[in-house]
């Protein structure tokens, strides 16, 4: 089925390509500039240092709804092994197999295409089975450093988790800012926390896939205003799933990475953070979230931390 006129006319209000050259392959980040880091950092004042990753574990949040997405796979190939002799040094190494947004990850601008386009207006055959990404893989993004901003909406509305039917809109965006005495800046990294997570936490990892709240295909054109750097929250598939328009897949993907140029984030655990900023009573800090640098990857691992 064809994407519908609606989504067209919202991809065209979100559109950034040529914005930074037509060779563009980082889109957004381009916000990301020497004084946005500075003023990151001077957001620090207690020093204190909140991991927003999960564990890389085998029986991670990937359930097989994903296909050829696996949960890691970690093998020992060296243990105690004298590799110079008897009596010298041994070495332990081992291995993974893994798929690359298995668990916390940033997507690249050319984890999805549309219309046969990726970022920028490239055609979508750049992506080949021997070399991935040519164009706008995970590993043009050399550094992730910004100041971060936490969109606590279940905080905000006095909840612990949003109902898996919640497609967070703008208006929401705009209380969790109010409720977080916070604004979004051009540059700025957005955290958006649903509560999702807690049900794999929880031990339901079922649950934690779908239904699932998420943002709302209204949510790209906020962001675009707001000149928004990236965006990631504590779910599965990022945006509400299944979708608020019936039979349109995946739209908020569309728009953000195709569209916008903007990376996307999910599987972040938010909940420590969710309460270091609640005792603080400040949601802006300094965020260091770069991506394992795979060449020609549509996605990758991160280890993001948050310090304030």
């Amino acid at each position: 089925m064809p994407l519908p006129e609606q989504f067209h006319e919202m991809a065209g209000r979100v559109n950034n390509w040529g914005r930074w050259g037509a060779d563009d392959e980082i889109g957004t980040l381009n916000l990301i500039t020497p004084e946005v880091v500075r003023e990151a950092a001077a957001t620090v004042r207690a020093g204190r240092r909140v991991p927003l990753a999960l564990p890389l574990r085998q029986d991670g949040v990937q359930t097989g709804m994903i296909p050829g997405r696996v949960n890691p796979l970690h093998t020992m190939v060296q243990i105690n092994q004298e590799l110079f002799g008897p009596g010298t040094v041994a070495t332990s190494d081992d291995a993974v197999t893994m798929g690359l947004q298995a668990a916390t990850h940033w997507d690249a601008l050319t984890h999805v295409s549309h219309s046969g386009r990726i970022w920028n207006g490239r055609p979508a055959d750049g992506i080949t089975a021997h070399e991935g990404a040519r164009f706008s893989g995970i590993g043009t993004v050399r550094s992730l450093v910004s100041r971060g901003v936490l969109l606590d909406v279940a905080r905000a509305k006095g909840v612990d988790r949003l109902p898996g039917d919640h497609a967070v809109t703008p208006e929401d965006l705009v209380e969790a800012e109010e409720f977080g005495r916070v604004r979004v800046r051009p540059g700025d990294v957005v955290l958006v926390r649903t509560g999702q997570i807690r049900a794999y936490l929880g031990g339901d990892r079922h649950a934690y896939a779908h239904p699932s709240p998420g943002l709302s295909v209204r949510a790209p054109e906020w962001f675009h205003a707001r000149d928004t750097a990236a965006v990631a929250n504590d779910t599965l598939t990022f945006e509400i799933f299944p979708p608020e328009v019936e039979d349109l897949w995946l739209p908020v993907h569309a728009l953000d990475l195709v569209e916008m140029g903007m990376l996307q984030g999910q599987n972040w655990d938010l909940e420590e953070l969710s309460a270091v900023c609640a005792e603080e009573r400040r949601y802006a800090f300094l965020l260091s979230a770069t991506p394992e640098p795979f060449t020609g990857g549509t996605g990758a691992p991160v280890a993001p931390v948050a310090v304030l």
